[in-house]
């Protein structure tokens, strides 16, 4: 009997939001069974639960609790945890999204022999400082299919030696997403910006700068960390800071002053981040997601990295660069006066046309209902293989 199971692993905020639509047409159409884990990488209501709400997506089916202190703890957590749900449900294939942690649950259902799909597969930003470097590398490597979102991608794989022919290009499901949750919304967008909303918040409509900042690079490097807020408080505008959990905690414990015009609070959910997005002057972030859903919206954006996986948004003149490792060869005022001429100006989107969800989902499956997964069998090799087969020569 043909297996017809699915096996969705998921586990950060960015992830749920990124495939969002394609659990719902997975889930939608055909005859077969999709089982969505969640790996507990993000655990909280308002960093899980509150996206699952606002986006209409059913709750996971299997909720692990992986974690530790370290990012070695957690991976290994991972691979543990993920390993003993797979092997009880020995899906025809397991589809894992992004770059964190959680992919390491590829290692799992390689040592189970369960074909691997890698949506946003080989991205590179050639950075090792940065921990999704490495596990973008694992999986790439471990993956019998991989969904890439433009040629430029596809081509980095390759030179890298992965097989070509397990590489799909699909275009970007941000711009899918931003479709559904903003652009088929505007009405219910401009009634929840009320002037109470603003008010509440200590902030003016159109006026502030929204900040994310969570990377390691940047948080726990305390150079670094003090260069990014000598950046903020350097600009007259107020900034609005939903700070993740992590980055607060780092921020007490070194006991970092902050500038006077950051207003710092709790994370929020997705609808009220796209509300404070659209409706700023701007995004200050270290996050790749941001920026590219702030080149969607026409926002802004100024990233504080030294390299990206996501050079799109600077060829289309959306995004400034600051690199808090390197402050001399930014200076803040230049910097700070780049952003502030970014308003007022427009884009093309260069991400993608709104179905690469579509795309996705067709392609998984097609591959599903044709058992055409696995790229691992030695005929599957794009290279030659041949010694590694030999004969012993002695007949």
């Amino acid at each position: 009997m043909s297996n017809h199971t699915l096996a969705v692993v998921l586990g950060i905020r960015p992830d749920v939001i990124r495939a969002s639509i394609m659990l719902d047409l997975l889930r939608a159409s055909g005859e077969h069974d999709v089982k969505f884990i969640w790996s507990g990488q993000h655990y909280s209501d308002n960093l899980k639960d509150v996206f699952f709400r606002e986006m209409d997506i059913k709750p996971p089916d299997i909720e692990l609790q992986c974690g530790g202190d370290t990012d070695a703890a957690i991976a290994s957590s991972v691979i543990a945890n993920v390993y003993d749900a797979l092997n009880e449900l020995r899906p025809a294939a397991v589809v894992f999204l992004g770059d964190t942690n959680t992919v390491m649950g590829a290692i799992a259902a390689g040592q189970l022999n369960i074909p691997v799909v890698h949506i946003e597969g080989c991205m590179r930003s050639y950075d090792w400082r940065m921990p999704e470097e490495k596990y973008r590398t694992v999986i790439d490597n471990l993956s019998d299919v991989i969904y890439a979102y433009f040629d430029e991608y596809k081509e980095q794989g390759v030179r890298e030696g992965i097989n070509p022919d397990s590489i799909v290009v699909t275009g970007n499901p941000i711009v899918d997403v931003l479709n559904k949750y903003y652009y088929d919304r505007a009405d219910r967008y401009e009634e929840l910006a009320s002037p109470e909303f603003f008010r509440s918040r200590g902030i003016k409509n159109g006026e502030f700068y929204l900040m994310t900042c969570h990377r390691r690079e940047n948080v726990h490097e305390p150079a670094s960390l003090e260069n990014i807020f000598s950046l903020v408080g350097s600009t007259d505008r107020q900034v609005y800071f939903p700070a993740s959990y992590r980055t607060q905690r780092v921020l007490k414990e070194t006991g970092l002053s902050l500038p006077d015009n950051l207003v710092m609070v709790d994370p929020v959910g997705y609808q009220e981040f796209l509300l404070l997005l659209t409706r700023s002057h701007g995004t200050i972030t270290d996050s790749g997601t941001v920026v590219e859903e702030a080149c969607v919206l026409q926002v802004p954006a100024l990233q504080m990295r030294k390299s990206t996986e996501r050079p799109q948004v600077y060829d289309v003149g959306a995004c400034v660069k600051y690199d808090p490792a390197l402050p001399d060869e930014y200076p803040i005022r230049d910097v700070l006066d780049n952003l502030e001429n970014l308003w007022g100006k427009t884009w093309d989107n260069p991400l993608g046309d709104g179905m690469s969800s579509q795309r996705i989902v067709s392609d998984l499956l097609d591959r599903l209902y044709g058992d055409r997964f696995s790229r691992h069998k030695p005929e599957d090799y794009h290279l030659d293989i041949n010694r590694s087969f030999r004969s012993d020569g002695l007949r």
